[in-house]
């Protein structure tokens, strides 16, 4: 099921930046990682990028599955090309093998952010890029945003109410595959009208 709010106007596009689709979550594990593959075998040479937020301390998770705290630095960290992102079964490697052209992944302290998300985007190449991640959608202007919920789960982090109001479409993981389609299409018809505004 997808749940969707009024069309809004779009943001001037130029050629010099990449149409911006972000991919935020309601929770952890509700698909966004999934979508976002789907996504990228949709959209054939679009790349991706992965956010990740961290801090100077332990975030009571296994730490070699999930702490990045001793990535950090006093600058955010952007990770760039498959030999810096890719890893079997993490997300961004998940990402090369659904098709992306390139993978970009920004480690940054939440005050790091803005800083790290504006670097990411400068380093896309393609027309366009999926973005997974809930808090940069507050610092940079986001073409179509989807925020992703699970049907059995109404669970909301903090992250994901700040950045609510911004989505565009909300996408019921594991729902009807024509729901899907459905998010393609809108998401085609996004991008169409963000690129012929680059030419007219």
């Amino acid at each position: 099921m997808i749940q969707q709010r009024a069309a809004t106007e779009c943001r001037p596009y130029s050629m010099s930046q990449p149409v911006v689709i972000g991919i935020g979550g309601f929770a952890s594990n509700v698909g966004k990682t999934t979508l976002l593959c789907e996504l990228l075998r949709a959209f054939p040479g679009w790349e991706a990028i992965k956010t990740t937020r961290g801090h100077y301390r332990s975030c009571g998770k296994d730490p070699h599955a999930c702490c990045v705290s001793h990535l950090l630095a006093a600058e955010p960290v952007i990770r760039s090309g498959r030999d810096g992102t890719y890893e079997p079964g993490k997300d961004t490697g998940r990402y090369w093998e659904a098709g992306a052209s390139n993978v970009h992944w920004m480690i940054a302290t939440d005050d790091q952010v803005e800083a790290g998300i504006k670097l990411a985007l400068g380093q896309v190449k393609a027309e366009g890029v999926f973005v997974e991640g809930n808090s940069f959608a507050r610092f940079v202007p986001v073409d179509f945003f989807i925020m992703v919920r699970r049907s059995d789960d109404n669970k909301i982090k903090k992250s994901a109410k700040q950045v609510l109001d911004h989505a565009d479409a909300i996408y019921v993981s594991g729902a009807d595959p024509q729901d899907l389609e459905s998010l393609i299409d809108r998401i085609r018809s996004v991008v169409e009208k963000e690129l012929s505004s680059a030419v007219a």
